[in-house]
């Protein structure tokens, strides 16, 4: 604020904080208002339709204490109880004073008695938790016009659709909060504070509307960076119960990494003998072996039932509208083919489709037909003599998402329904996917019967054709996706309503295609964790489908999100959907694929490392860049990965150009 003060001061501007802790009232005569006022902002609030306030809180109880014993670094710790998992945020802010925040689950905090103690008795409760840690030093009362219980709150998630109305800015945690666990709060409020002060100056004479408009355009997206890393961070100590049945070394790795703003390769510019220990520990704990060295996550093997993954990338189905009457052919021999040379461990087929019905877009591969076997076959059979990668098929079905234009033959429009020569669309209910599409046909016992030997029989093809795994597609709002949302299956027999109904039927056509898959050979299925849209479904839903593909014999589960309905509103970001495959692969207790703005080898290895997924998904970076993994492991100096024979001569001076520009940073 003193920085404000100065520069506007000397542009002569007429400057007001408002940083009041109570009372409202007229605004001072003043060029410009900044309300600099907190969480519980009265100026924000005075004003929260013009400044489309949004507050919502976590669901953690936590009370900020202090005490006298030093933390030189930010410290935690974790203390387990029969009432539950408490954790400590320790940091030292004076010479003889630390911040002491203790956080714990609400059921926890209930179940404790800490709801109805005396605030010295909650304190004191505190003290005995953490006395091994306070080495004799006791807690000090931070809020002194807190009584009882109210020293314990809920952290408040504060956003605003605007940070400025007329001559009044928001600053600070009145625009926006970022939860204690990344403490980075005051680091934000002081680089919006700056940033301001600096549009000022930069912009003397301007409208103010406009140098507001310029601060807030350029520091809302810093702003919001530091505000999902928070919330990873935040969701990550909300479920510490979870990742206690982590190793020390796993748990202590994926605290580190909880905010995504740490990866893997950062934490090697940190502490590079730790990190490679780490990767040496990992690996032997993964494989069973005793290592030299250490080994980069993501050229960790896995094991799927009989099928061994050389590592844990993989190329994710990809649509390329490219086939005729569902003939895959030179193109997709080039495109898969190319990808399995690049070094993935495992490639998927586009989402093949079980009958001419069942496409997307008259370019859609097919699976319905024995000419579209063999057309597949023979690329299985290059991938399997060329290559060590895998293999994986996609069986799907349009469901209300068909009938539709190729994208590139409709300007990057994906759901452009064709102009002539439609077909007749199936979903669970008849609800169209957007108005300009056309409305399907609600689903008889008697087309889910046909819809099942459908997939039977590609699944047999798929079998002849020599796939090594194989995916059921249940996501992205296509016609299993459409049966397990409930935005979209309105039926009111035994197949929808309740999600035990609603995934009667997905289970269903799993069960088929696994009782006829070799058992030997692994089987997953793709969902999508959330609709991203309020009333769709949720991640918690996702926890049970997921659980259930994998008691009907689901070896891991694809978690993508969203596509189901164009109201989406997803929040986008390096790893976005990560989260999600974490919560699942945690909470239903079974293997998962991460997908989603993964591009970069730093982005594998810290999922991997983390135990947030057990294996990565790319599917634009392999567009990009079909050597992706051999370059990779060049990059990472992995010098075991394989490589084509007939590319090896290039093997060396890719791994020496590297070496190189490492060494003039």
């Amino acid at each position: 604020l003193e920085i404000l003060t100065v520069r506007a001061e000397s542009l002569g501007v007429r400057l007001h904080f408002e940083c009041r802790a109570g009372g409202s009232g007229d605004f001072p005569d003043a060029d410009l208002i900044v309300a600099a006022d907190g969480v519980n902002s009265i100026v924000r609030n005075e004003m929260a339709e013009a400044f489309g306030a949004d507050i919502g809180t976590w669901n953690n109880r936590f009370t900020w204490l202090g005490t006298h014993r030093p933390f030189p670094a930010f410290t935690f710790f974790f203390k387990e109880t029969e009432h539950g998992w408490f954790q400590a945020h320790c940091y030292q802010f004076s010479d003889d004073t630390s911040t002491f925040i203790v956080e714990c689950p609400e059921d926890t905090w209930r179940a404790s008695g800490l709801d109805e103690m005396t605030k010295d008795e909650g304190i004191a409760f505190c003290e005995a938790l953490f006395e091994e840690h306070l080495d004799g030093h006791q807690l000090i009362d931070n809020s002194p016009h807190l009584k009882g219980s109210e020293i314990w709150r809920t952290f408040p998630q504060i956003d605003n659709d605007r940070w400025h109305v007329g001559n009044v800015v928001l600053l600070g945690d009145a625009a926006a909060t970022a939860h204690f666990s990344i403490g980075s709060g005051t680091k934000l409020a002081l680089e919006s504070a700056m940033a301001l002060a600096q549009k000022l100056v930069a912009d003397d004479g301007g409208n103010l509307s406009d140098i507001l408009e310029a601060y807030e355009d350029e520091r809302r997206l810093e702003v919001l960076r530091l505000q999902n890393a928070a919330r990873n961070s935040t969701e990550w100590f909300e479920s510490v119960a979870l990742r206690c049945k982590m190793d020390p070394e796993q748990f202590a790795y994926s605290l580190l990494t909880r905010s995504q703003r740490v990866s893997h390769e950062n934490l090697r510019l940190r502490d590079k003998a730790w990190l490679e220990g780490y990767e040496k520990w990992l690996a032997e704990r993964v494989t069973d072996q005793t290592y030299e060295g250490a080994i980069p996550p993501m050229f960790l093997p896995l094991q799927l039932r009989d099928v061994e993954l050389r590592n844990r990338v993989a190329v994710s189905p990809m649509a390329m509208y490219s086939a005729v009457d569902g003939v895959v052919h030179d193109f997709h021999l080039v495109h898969l083919g190319a990808r399995a040379l690049g070094g993935a461990g495992l490639v998927f087929t586009e989402m093949t489709c079980v009958s001419p019905e069942g496409r997307i877009t008259p370019g859609c591969a097919g699976m319905w037909t024995d000419e579209q076997a063999e057309a597949y076959s023979r690329i299985v059979d290059f991938v399997h003599q060329n290559s060590n990668a895998k293999f994986a098929l996609q069986l799907g079905h349009s469901g209300r998402k068909g009938s539709c234009k190729r994208p590139f033959d409709a300007d990057g429009d994906d759901n452009a329904p064709l102009d002539d020569d439609n077909w007749e669309l199936i979903s669970p209910s008849a609800t169209a996917y957007s108005s300009k599409n056309q409305v399907p046909r609600e689903m008889t016992r008697t087309d889910m019967e046909e819809v099942l030997n459908q997939f039977v029989e590609a699944t047999k093809r798929g079998i002849d054709a020599g796939f090594d795994m194989l995916e059921l597609h249940c996501a992205h709002g296509y016609l299993f996706s459409s049966f397990l949302s409930p935005l979209t299956n309105r039926r009111e027999d035994a197949y929808g309503g309740s999600l035990e109904n609603r995934l009667r039927y997905p289970l269903e056509v799993f069960d088929a295609m696994r009782a006829v898959w070799p058992e030997n050979l692994p089987m997953s299925v793709r969902i999508s964790a959330t609709d991203w849209v309020e009333g769709g479904t949720m991640v918690e839903d996702s926890i049970t489908i997921a659980a259930a593909f994998a008691e009907h014999g689901a070896d891991i589960v694809d978690v993508s999100t969203g596509q189901v309905s164009p109201d989406q509103e997803p929040v986008y970001g390096r790893m976005y959907q990560t989260p999600f495959a974490e919560r699942i692969r945690l909470e239903a207790d079974v293997a998962v694929m991460a997908v989603g703005n993964i591009y970069e080898p730093d982005h594998v290895n810290s999922i991997l490392a983390s135990g947030r997924a057990d294996l990565c998904l790319l599917a634009r970076p392999h567009l990009a860049d079909p050597q992706w993994t051999l370059r990779a492991a060049a990059d990472l100096g992995y010098k075991n990965q394989w490589w084509p024979p007939q590319y090896l001569s290039a093997k060396r001076q890719l791994e020496r150009i590297f070496e190189r520009q490492k060494a003039q940073t």
